[in-house]
């Protein structure tokens, strides 16, 4: 068995009860048969509390009317591995942040941007990301598996890393190309012509295509009004889904009204600003990020400094490496891609909006909780995520 990962996967650590919010409230924990089992055969004296907080027939901890899990205490901690010990811990908890993605012979481990923590490494890191394999003993087999689509799934994987990393390229740029080889690569691949793939990964590896890119990143940009209709959809489709904690309502609405209230005027005179206020501030992160290692500033060399370009390009190689070979399973290749994009754009409103909100100001912790409070509401239902891929397919159009 093949497990790949980030190279920055062993350095999680979870920060318990200082932690800003917790990732026992808000959503059902789900609890795996041999840890029901256990927990059935508990005789000690915490044997009652235990049974009490568990709803054995939906396999779930219970919640109280806050939806805390039953064992949270009031300090933000487990009750039950106060108890019992780390043991104890069903497979959800042992696990989060740390997600699986399973193919033939291979499995894909991240770690999730819903934790507070995961997105403060994620945002605070300077360096392209790494990916890293090793051979464990085991090996599993999946019916209608195609090995073949998933091997160049792996390549166009490859090359989109290689250009979202690609800093040379402004970040539009790399989010353009990315979008255009995902696009070109599921074309080929439902007319049945897997053997073209090759030839869309080493045409898009080539600087000709740079330009091209460019041009529609720049039009993209200067087209305010579809800018601001295809903003308007996304948040009207996060209406949509499952609301996992209240106080998210709430920042939608402020961010619509703030945003959308007085139009495509409104809508362009708030980005324009912040966008001359994040290359001001771009520019002197980097800045700082060019002097000799020695000499770094203390801020950056402890990650509270951050760059827009840097984390925008870490977010879309964390959804890509998170998502884009599932499509082997349901040959949604392009729509991976897209949900990227989408999320970065709706990321970068959410910034927009906090922002203006916060007297023009914008730090790392605003960065880091607009980031982790959305990906809880995305990425933590199967539900919400395939609808949210629906609507994205019909906004296929504006990406092309």
């Amino acid at each position: 068995m093949l497990y790949t990962f980030p190279d920055y996967y062993s350095e999680f650590k979870c920060i318990a009860d200082a932690c800003e919010d917790t990732c026992c409230a808000g959503w059902q924990i789900v609890v795996d048969d041999q840890s029901l089992k256990q927990y059935r055969e508990e005789s000690g004296p915490y044997k009652k509390k235990l049974h009490a907080s568990v709803h054995w027939g939906r396999k779930v901890f219970r919640q109280d009317k806050e939806k805390r899990c039953r064992f949270l205490t009031e300090e933000n901690l487990c009750d039950m591995y106060r108890n019992l010990g780390a043991s104890s811990l069903c497979r959800t908890c042992r696990l989060y942040p740390r997600h699986i993605e399973e193919f033939e012979g291979v499995r894909e481990l991240s770690l999730s941007l819903s934790c507070p923590e995961v997105t403060r490494m994620l945002l605070s890191r300077k360096e392209p990301v790494v990916f890293c394999s090793v051979e464990k003993e085991g090996e599993e087999e999946y019916e209608d598996f195609e090995p073949f689509l998933y091997s160049k799934l792996l390549d166009a994987r490859e090359c989109l890393f290689e250009i979202l990393q690609n800093r040379n390229l402004p970040i539009e740029n790399r989010i353009m190309l990315s979008l255009g080889l995902a696009y070109d690569t599921e074309n080929r691949v439902n007319k049945g012509r897997l053997f073209e793939c090759d030839e869309v990964f080493e045409k898009y590896r080539k600087q000709t295509w740079f330009s091209a890119a460019g041009r529609k990143a720049d039009r993209c940009r200067d087209n305010m009004k579809q800018r601001y209709i295809f903003s308007r959809k996304m948040f009207g489709n996060l209406r949509k889904l499952e609301l996992l904690k209240k106080d998210w309502e709430y920042q939608l609405n402020e961010t619509e009204i703030l945003l959308f209230a007085y139009g495509v005027n409104g809508y362009q005179k708030i980005h324009t600003a912040f966008y001359e206020w994040m290359i001001s501030e771009n520019r002197a992160e980097l800045d700082m990020l060019r002097i000799q290692e020695k000499t770094l500033n203390r801020k950056v060399r402890e990650g509270t400094g951050w760059n827009w370009d840097i984390f925008c390009e870490q977010l879309m190689v964390y959804f890509v490496f998170t998502y884009f070979c599932g499509a082997v399973y349901d040959g949604e290749i392009f729509v991976n891609v897209q949900m990227a994009a989408a999320s970065v754009s709706i990321i970068w409103d959410l910034m927009a909006v906090r922002w203006l909100k916060n007297e023009k100001t914008l730090d790392a912790e605003d960065v880091k909780e607009i980031v982790y409070r959305y990906s809880r509401e995305l990425e933590h239902s199967e539900e919400n995520r395939k609808c949210f891929w629906k609507d994205l397919q019909q906004q296929k159009k504006l990406f092309r």
